[in-house]
């Protein structure tokens, strides 16, 4: 292998063990330094996540004349 490609292999290694490092950390602590959410504003959230979009941008000011329609 040559250096740079040696170089490049340690690159994409340093970030991948820096993300596995945040998620291992964040997995432990388990908790939000804001405060836990309360269970039915999680439950209302994921069931909007799941329903498609009432609104499409499609370019300047057409979210605000989508929504001077209703």
């Amino acid at each position: 292998m040559s250096t740079k490609t040696l170089e490049k292999t340690i690159q994409t290694l340093s970030r991948e063990v820096t993300s596995l490092r945040s998620f291992v950390i964040e997995s432990i602590s388990n908790r939000d330094d804001e405060g836990e959410y309360k269970p039915s504003f999680v439950k209302k959230i994921l069931k909007a996540v799941r329903h498609k979009a009432s609104f499409e941008y499609s370019g300047r000011g057409s979210l605000i004349r989508q929504t001077k329609m209703l």
